[in-house]
């Protein structure tokens, strides 16, 4: 961002003048301090947000490179004794315009912050205590992750879902469809141990079968919209434990519902991002 300064000096300093000029920086100042805390807030946000905010950040310290030279142009014109004339509303409108932005970007990580949290404690009370013991809910960064273990939902390599795991996948069912704002992945994982059947060739056909089978049931059976949906199979190759021993192949074997707001909610931010003058 380039802001052009104006500068036109003549005669001497008039007391008034003095105090005009000092008022505006004094104002300006001000502003500048409250875009800089604003900023410190939303250093928060969620990862979605993460790139818009660095560049609002990039936007207030350009403008705090554009505030300097407006302080150095004011003392300069104070110690020489002349008039200045310094134009800075335009200053002034780009801080104001960064600060909206930023404070748009609080409220809605804000906004998603909260919905994820009362979905997640809304989830978990509905979940019994064995439930519990194989399903675990939690947020990262904006998202919510609900892994599900895999002898709760198959017998040993198979895709085909057990009538157990119908009960849980109706209360997630009832959930997602609470939040109908927000998008569902489910992700199948397997441990690293091979598998070779007539239809199944390897563990990235058993993970993507799996999480097949979970969307189907989830469209077929409790009427969530398939758009909605999306079915994903990652194999052996995102661990969240060692394979080298029995329980950390049994939490390799998992199958995560991963319910994030929908993508084009955030695509709206950035094209209200302010504008930026390029010279």
């Amino acid at each position: 961002m380039a802001t052009s300064l104006v500068i036109a000096l003549s005669g001497c300093v008039s007391s008034k003048k003095y105090h005009t000029l000092q008022g505006q920086y004094d104002s300006l100042k001000k502003q500048y301090d409250e875009s800089q805390i604003a900023l410190a807030e939303s250093r928060t946000g969620i990862k979605s947000l993460d790139a818009m905010l660095a560049d609002a950040r990039k936007t207030n310290a350009e403008l705090k490179e554009n505030y300097t030279a407006l302080q150095k142009s004011l003392d300069n014109s104070i110690n020489q004794n002349t008039q200045g004339n310094v134009n800075i509303s335009k200053l002034v409108d780009e801080i104001n315009a960064s600060n909206a932005y930023i404070k748009q970007l609080v409220q809605a990580k804000t906004k998603s912050d909260s919905l994820n949290i009362a979905l997640t404690n809304k989830l978990t009370r509905s979940l019994s205590t064995d439930e519990l013991k194989e399903v675990d809910v939690k947020v990262l960064k904006g998202v919510v992750y609900i892994s599900l273990a895999d002898n709760m939902l198959f017998k040993s390599g198979s895709y085909e879902i057990n009538s157990r795991a119908m009960e849980t996948l109706s209360k997630i069912a009832k959930i997602i469809k609470d939040y109908n704002d927000y998008d569902v992945l489910v992700e199948g994982n397997t441990d690293d141990v091979p598998i070779s059947r007539t239809n199944i060739r390897n563990n990235w056909d058993l993970s993507t079968l799996r999480a097949s089978s979970v969307v189907q049931v989830l469209q077929k059976d409790f009427d969530i919209n398939p758009a909605r949906l999306t079915a994903a199979g990652r194999g052996e190759y995102n661990p969240i434990a060692d394979n080298t021993s029995e329980l950390g192949r049994q939490r390799n074997r998992r199958t995560e519902i991963i319910i994030t707001p929908k993508l084009d909610q955030f695509l709206d931010l950035i094209d209200k991002a302010p504008e930026t003058d390029k010279q």
